[in-house]
Formats: C-alpha cells, sequence, structure tokens
C-alpha cells in the first residue's frame, strides 16, 4: 500500500510539472491529494502494529523529526527552486522535484521494507467512503468559495447538508458494523475512551494550516520579499519542527503525559508573540530578524514537540489491529484541521483586509488570523490537559477498554504482523 500510494503520488507530480491548463493542474493536485492519502497512514499504523510499546514513544519521536526535517527543506527549497528556475521550469520545479527523491525512496525502501499479508481481507467500505467524501466537500468547499462568490444560496444549503449527510454515513457506518462488515470508520474503535476528545485535539493542532499560507502572503505583499528569502524566512520553523520530536522522549521524563499540551501551549504563546512584532512594527518594514526567528522556532518546535504524544494518544487507545483505521482517521483530521484552517482563518483574513491592499491593512489582517491560530490552539491545549490526567490513553490488559478492544479484534478477525517481521 505504501509503494502504491508513493508511486500513485509520483505520477500525481509528473501531471502537475507538466500541466497544461488550470483544470489540469487542479486535477493533479486531487490526484496528489488522494495517493498521499493511500501513502500517509501506512507510517502510523506500522509503528503502532510493529514497535512494542518501549520503543514506540521514540519511534513517533523520530516520525516527527522526519516531519521536521522535511519542514526544514521544503519551505527553502521552495523558494530556492523558483529562483533558479531551472531550466526555464519556474513553479514547476517544485512537483518535479518529487521524482528524484521517489526514485529514491523505492530503491531504498523495497528492500527494506518486508510483506505482509493479512487474515482476512476486508472489503472496501465505498458507501462510506463516498458518504465521507461527500460530507467533506459539502462543508468545506462553501466555507472555502463561498465568501469570494458572495455567500449565495448553494453554500448556504451545502452548509446545512453537510451534518444531515454526516449523520446518513454514521447510521451507514453502525449498520455495516452490525452485519459483520469492515466499515470505513468502526464504531466500536471510537468506543475507546478518550478518542473522541484526542481527535478535537488533532483538529485544533494543524489550525496553523492557514499560517503558512498567510504569512507567505504577509511577506510577499505587504514587505515585497522575493520568493527565495520568503521561503528562507521559514528556515527557524523548520529547525523548531525538526528538534521538537527529537527532544519529546527526554522531556518525556519531565512532563510525563502532559507533553502535548506543554507543546500546543508553547505554539500558542508563539503565535500570540508574533501577532505582537507585526502589530508593534511599522507598516512595510520587515519585523526584527532576531525576534521573528525566535518567535517562528519556538512555534516550530512546539509543533514538532507535541506531534508524536498526540500521534500516540489517538492511535495507543486501541488495539493494534484496529491500528491502520485510526491512523487513517488521525491522517484524515490533521488534513481537514488544514483545510478548514485555510477556510475559516484565510476567510477572516481577507474580510478583515477587505478591498485594501497597502501594507497596514495586511499587517492588520494579518495579526487578526494569528490571534485565530492562538485561539484555536488554546482550545487545543485544555481538551490536551485533559487527556493528560489520563496519562496516554494506552489502556492496560485488564482494563475494560482493552477487553472491548480485543472483543472487537476477535470479532473482526484483522490483520496481523507476522512474529518474524524485523
Amino acid at each position: 500500500m505504501f509503494f502504491l500510494g508513493l508511486v500513485g503520488f509520483t505520477a500525481a507530480s509528473l501531471l502537475c510539472g507538466f500541466a497544461w491548463s488550470p483544470w489540469a493542474l487542479v486535477a493533479g493536485r486531487a490526484l496528489q491529494g488522494v495517493t498521499a492519502a493511500v501513502m500517509a497512514p501506512q507510517a502510523l499504523a506500522s509503528v503502532q502494529a510493529i514497535f512494542p510499546e518501549s520503543e514506540k514513544p521514540l519511534a513517533l519521536s523520530l516520525y516527527g523529526a522526519v516531519f521536521g526535517l522535511a519542514s526544514v527543506i521544503g519551505q527553502a527549497l521552495g523558494g530556492i527552486l523558483i529562483a533558479l528556475d531551472l531550466f526555464g521550469l519556474g513553479w514547476r520545479a517544485v512537483f518535479l522535484v518529487n521524482l528524484p527523491v521517489a526514485v529514491l525512496v523505492l530503491l531504498f525502501g523495497i528492500p527494506l521494507l518486508k510483506r505482509t499479508h493479512g487474515r482476512r481481507a476486508g472489503r472496501l467500505d465505498l458507501g462510506g467512503m463516498g458518504l465521507s467524501m461527500l460530507t467533506l466537500a459539502l462543508l468545506i468547499v462553501p466555507l472555502t468559495e463561498g465568501r469570494e462568490a458572495g455567500w449565495p444560496l448553494w453554500s448556504w444549503l451545502a452548509l446545512a447538508a453537510a451534518p444531515v449527510l454526516a449523520t446518513v454515513f454514521w447510521h451507514h457506518e453502525r449498520r455495516l458494523a452490525r452485519a459483520g462488515g469492515a466499515p470505513l470508520l468502526d464504531p466500536a474503535a471510537l468506543r475507546a475512551p478518550g478518542l473522541g476528545r484526542a481527535l478535537l485535539v488533532a483538529l485544533s493542532f494543524y489550525s496553523i494550516g492557514s499560517f503558512f499560507l498567510l504569512f507567505s502572503v504577509y511577506l510577499q505583499d505587504a514587505l515585497h520579499v522575493s520568493a527565495l528569502r520568503a521561503g528562507l524566512v521559514f528556515l527557524p520553523f523548520g529547525a523548531g519542527f525538526l528538534l521538537g520530536p527529537l527532544a519529546t522522549p527526554f522531556c518525556r521524563r519531565l512532563f510525563g503525559a502532559w507533553v502535548n499540551p506543554v507543546g500546543m501551549g508553547m505554539e500558542a504563546a508563539g503565535f500570540l508573540g508574533l501577532a505582537w512584532l507585526v502589530g508593534t512594527t511599522q507598516a512595510g518594514t520587515v519585523p526584527a530578524s532576531g525576534a521573528l526567528a525566535a518567535l517562528l522556532f519556538a512555534i516550530g518546535f512546539g509543533q514538532g514537540f507535541g506531534l508524536p504524544t498526540l500521534m500516540r494518544m489517538i492511535t495507543g487507545r486501541v488495539a493494534p489491529a484496529l491500528s491502520g483505521m485510526i491512523a487513517g482517521v488521525a491522517s484524515s483530521t490533521l488534513q481537514v484541521s488544514t483545510a478548514l484552517s485555510v477556510a475559516l482563518i484565510g476567510g477572516i483574513f481577507y474580510t478583515v483586509l477587505g478591498a485594501r491592499d497597502d501594507p497596514a491593512a495586511i499587517a492588520h489582517a494579518f495579526v487578526v488570523a494569528a490571534l485565530c491560530i492562538a485561539c484555536c490552539l488554546v482550545a487545543g491545549v485544555a481538551l490536551g490537559m485533559t487527556l493528560a490526567r489520563q496519562g496516554d490513553g494506552i489502556p492496560s490488559p485488564g482494563s475494560p477498554s482493552a477487553q472491548a478492544s480485543s472483543a472487537t479484534t476477535r470479532r473482526r478477525k484483522p490483520r496481523s504482523i507476522p512474529r518474524n517481521y524485523p
């Protein structure tokens, strides 16, 4: 599944890189989303299923550090590729660079990853998949396009239909589970204590998704910096995101299960400081580089610091046999969080900005958006604190939740990892 997703993502990147029209680019981006969704959950599911409990914190920390390393490279490389304009490709190089990366992953990954099979392959829940996609579309599309279109009637009808269709989706999943099928979202797994709150924390965790877009708008439209310099400005964030996960195993000895709230609290404080720095800097003037770098590093460090524990809070609440499904749910939640953040907080940004495009107006709109992100993170901190009081949420063998997970495992006959899996 991982390599199928990787090959698909590579083909989608090729389509984006050679897109001949805006709609071809949109189609390539959609295909990137589908194939990335096939590939990404496999890593989390493998960590949960393969590693023993004592090694999972370190494995998840390294998982988060890889995200940090990608953040460091990706933000800077995007600006560098556009500035270099290799072979006259311009922005297309940002997509085509994925091709050599994919080749390297295939060459080194195939000999390392062993092939495994489940005892019984479950049938794909096509009905649940269609209902969930339509529900998310009815929610995200009007939030993204409604403001620019003047909030027409269709946008309000779509938003009103989203909770109705979500209810239909939930009833479909319950009915499929009672019939002994393999639902996309198993209701039995969602009954694990604290899992709902953990997913809400994940929903608030990636509220910073709009930050990368809006901060780039502030840098390039209000401060008129180049694409290369805008990419390099993000380096302190990426460095913090790289170091945060590596520090998590050591800091767990100090903070225990409170690592995630501490990390998200650091992010919220960073955004409050960033809002103050931009708000008190003269319009059109670049903020003090030292203070800006420190705040971006704090935001990135907090994000990387809290990510491994967040994944453990989610995947650790169910039996390993259900880890694949829950990893997919966690990945989807983070993606939905990013989309909602761009739609809602981005909408607030452009509403505050209005018809103005002067540096002072852009700076003011960014300050409001940064405060909105900080509020979302504070809400996540509050929820995370309630979970931290219960520990990591991994049930002990004799607990009722563990017995429920075991019963679900026996009923579903899920895939298992062979004993000789390295």
